[in-house]
């Protein structure tokens, strides 16, 4: 089957690290962008973070950058969001999504709240 699944999601305290991993079955990314989406309460959903092919070239939204990072193991069908520094607007579940030939195919997504 194929599809990606988020994991690594919970509650951490302000100031909090995370490492969200995204792992796909039935299909390799090695071909793909690979994206991290989030979307907050009442909000609409956001891109993150991206990533091209090979891992040599990134992208972050202002919000997160020099807080995030996001990487790649293409062997290991996986792609990771590093998040440090969390503030309660962090909170939202975060989605994978790998933009693939036949179209975006996302994960379901994993919950990250940020509170003390």
């Amino acid at each position: 089957q194929v599809q990606l699944v988020e994991s690594g999601g919970g509650l951490v305290q302000p100031g909090g690290s995370l490492r969200l991993s995204c792992a796909a079955s039935g299909f390799s990314i090695s071909s793909y962008t690979m994206n991290w989406y989030r979307q907050a309460p009442g909000k609409g959903r956001e891109l993150v973070a991206r990533i091209n092919t090979n891992g040599g070239s990134t992208y972050y939204v202002d919000s997160v950058a020099g807080r995030f990072s996001i990487s790649r193991d293409n062997a290991k069908k996986a792609v990771y969001l590093q998040i440090n520094s969390l503030t309660p607007e962090d909170t939202a579940v975060y989605y994978c999504k790998a933009d693939t030939w036949g179209g975006p195919l996302w994960g379901q997504g994993t919950q990250v709240t940020v509170s003390s």
